[in-house]
């Protein structure tokens, strides 16, 4: 076997950086905190974790710490809140990342709309456009490039993240060029990005197989894993040596080897010897006359890391199952490897006889054992499964197992779906904890094996559901019908009821015969209502309810109950340079004239009224028909001797 290395796999000068700038101050002694994770390596951050550095996103509670910036760098409002709030901080920022900040702020300065060439999602981009008002528009790809309209009287600066495909940012830039003559560009590529990906793909177009090693979360490992699996078919991404499926490869082959800027030099030292010590081991096997200890070895099973078995249960004391594999030792499942629900226990599942199939995780874990995986066995075929929904576009059931930023985690045949929050229901859902250990049908709508992302959707399907029960709900509606709802949204001009599937509104005007400021005067979410519809427009799927027509409309009894001559009581409610309306009942509102507010001249009513008191008023006259009520103050105060001479 041949193994080529890539001379610059590993961390980069910006990583190494920051991670030397943390463990200093980890040996100063002291709390420590990173502004995000420092690198998108898990086995990294774990081991910052173990020696008591918190990952934060935000500064809150961070008085009397350190604050490590991760060479990703941050926006200028995070230095700015560093400084306020008087934290000490160490920045690990790259050099190369460093420099785009100060393009970006130059620019912005002298008038430059920014865009920037890169993941809008990935926290370099987010850091970068926090130099210029977070007001930068983001590529990310050939699409949005074509997409994007820019205006003819503004100038452009462009910039790119410093770990982007060389080729594909300037395909971006040249429909970019297309679209506007004012655009300067600045290539802030990395260097050593560059160096790395070329390398990448020399190694991957002359080699049987070639290795990534780096995290799933790592921008720059799935870019070089992308070049690679261009050039060579078999590609593999690895995260660690547990992720080395040592039977893909034969002892003839020439493997190539290459790390993203986050991996540390100890895990692909640990792939390099592993795949060497595989070598020797074809040497010895090929050579001298077999001793009775090798012998009695081959009596054994062969395991590989990376197989799939069969064994048989031997226990699970303390919910950690030992298989018989036929091998010289035995094999642990850790609870963690069982199931991917956690909530499942072992000792429940299989007993002491039972035949079950595993993954071999490591043929030794340390203390001689055999580690394996049950879950990732329920993965390998739940993923196809998972592939096959997504391909017939067909859906799946999972259950939520974790609540996260952003979204839901769903097991689905055994593997993870992220459902993000925008995903989980027809509209947005504040508290997503509603849904945690349920089960919900939803569709794949994204998915990629190589970067472990799995996406469900739930919006789609329940939209065909909503539409189904809207065409149902339209066929039984029509106008003058009374029907019963439940208030799901109050909004300022109204509310809406949930018919069935179906929301109408009931605008404020149509909510009571009197007058109202607010929808909430009158109903409260959750409030079952009887309505009366107004109005159907399938058409444009519009609902137009009343509230007030349940009842009686006030003016039909008017003339009867306001009598003219009588005396009756009103609230003063509305003031106009004429007069002021008196609402004698709700719905029911009369008109005191500027001359009948009393036995003066008055300017203005406000000087004689005041908004909400009650007064005496007598009725003048009642026109229902126009919903009209003259009113006099002055007459209901005039004294009883003289109202009984007129």
């Amino acid at each position: 076997m041949e193994i080529i290395t890539a001379k610059s796999a590993g961390f980069c000068f910006g990583v190494n950086r920051a991670i030397e700038a943390c463990y200093n101050e980890i040996e100063k002694g002291g709390r420590i905190v990173t502004y995000g994770p420092l690198i998108h390596n898990k086995n990294v951050n774990k081991d910052l974790e173990n020696k008591g550095v918190k990952s934060v996103d935000t500064l809150d509670g961070c008085e009397g710490a350190t604050v490590i910036i991760r060479s990703h760098g941050v926006g200028k409002a995070v230095y700015d809140e560093l400084e306020r709030r008087n934290i000490h901080y160490v920045d690990g920022t790259c050099a190369f990342v460093k420099k785009i900040h100060n393009i970006v702020r130059k620019k912005s300065d002298e008038g430059y709309e920014v865009i920037i060439i890169g993941d809008g999602k990935h926290p370099e981009v987010i850091g970068i456009n926090g130099w210029c008002d977070n007001s930068a528009i983001t590529v990310d790809n050939v699409d949005d490039a074509q997409k994007l309209i820019l205006d003819d009287e503004k100038k452009y600066a462009v910039v790119v993240q410093t770990t982007f495909r060389e080729n594909k940012f300037y395909d971006i830039l040249k429909i970019l060029k297309e679209k506007s003559e004012k655009i300067t560009e600045e290539n802030t590529i990395c260097s050593a990005t560059e160096e790395r990906q070329t390398e990448a793909v020399k190694i991957s177009q002359n080699v049987d197989k070639m290795l990534v090693i780096g995290d799933k979360g790592s921008s720059n490992t799935q870019k070089l894993y992308e070049i690679c699996r261009k050039n060579c078919r078999n590609t593999y991404y690895i995260e660690t040596i547990e992720d080395l499926v040592l039977n893909n490869c034969k002892f003839n082959d020439k493997i190539g080897i290459t790390a993203g800027a986050s991996t540390p030099p100890a895990i692909i030292k640990e792939v390099i010897t592993t795949m060497s010590e595989m070598d020797g081991v074809k040497n010895t096997m090929e050579g001298e006359e077999l001793t009775f200890e090798q012998m009695l070895n081959d009596s054994f099973v062969t395991l590989h890391t990376g197989d799939v078995v069969k064994g048989t249960v031997i226990s699970t004391a303390g919910e950690e199952v030992s298989v018989n594999l036929g091998y010289k030792s035995d094999g642990i499942i850790p609870r963690g490897e069982f199931s991917s629900d956690a909530s499942v226990v072992p000792s429940k599942v299989v007993q002491p006889g039972d035949e079950i199939e595993v993954f071999v995780v490591r043929v030794n874990d340390g203390d001689g054992n055999v580690l394996l995986s049950k879950k990732k066995v329920e993965s390998q075929k739940g993923m196809e499964e998972i592939e096959k929904a997504f391909e017939e576009k067909a859906t799946v059931t999972g259950k939520v197992v974790k609540i996260v930023k952003g979204g839901l985690i769903a097991v689905a045949n055994g593997i993870q779906v992220f459902i993000p929050s925008s995903q989980v229901a027809g509209r947005f859902v504040e508290d997503l904890s509603v849904y945690d250990g349920t089960e919900l049908t939803f569709n794949i709508i994204e998915l990629d094996r190589a970067k472990h992302r799995i996406i469900g959707g739930r919006k789609a399907l329940l939209a065909k559901e909503a539409e189904e029960k809207k065409a149902a709900v339209f066929a039984t509606l029509e106008a003058g019908k009374k029907v019963t709802g439940t208030v799901s949204r109050i909004t300022d001009f109204g509310a809406f009821v949930d018919l069935g599937g179906v929301d109408g509104l009931i605008h404020i005007s149509e909510m009571s015969w009197g007058r109202i400021s607010n929808p909430k005067e009158v109903l409260s979410e959750g409030d079952t209502v009887e309505v009366v519809v107004l109005d159907v427009d399938k058409e444009k799927s519009k609902i137009s309810l009343s509230l007030k027509d349940v009842t009686p409309n006030p003016w039909t009894m008017a003339a009867e109950k306001y009598v003219v001559g009588s005396v009756v009581e009103g609230k003063v409610v509305r003031m106009v340079p004429f007069g002021a309306f008196i609402e004698l009942e709700p719905g029911v509102d009369g008109l005191v004239h500027i001359s009948q507010i009393a036995n003066k001249r008055v300017e203005k009513p406000e000087d004689e009224l005041k908004i909400g008191e009650t007064i005496k008023v007598k009725v003048i006259d009642v026109n229902a028909e126009q919903k009209k009520i003259s009113l006099s103050k002055k007459e209901a105060e005039a004294p009883v001797e003289e109202a009984t001479e007129e």
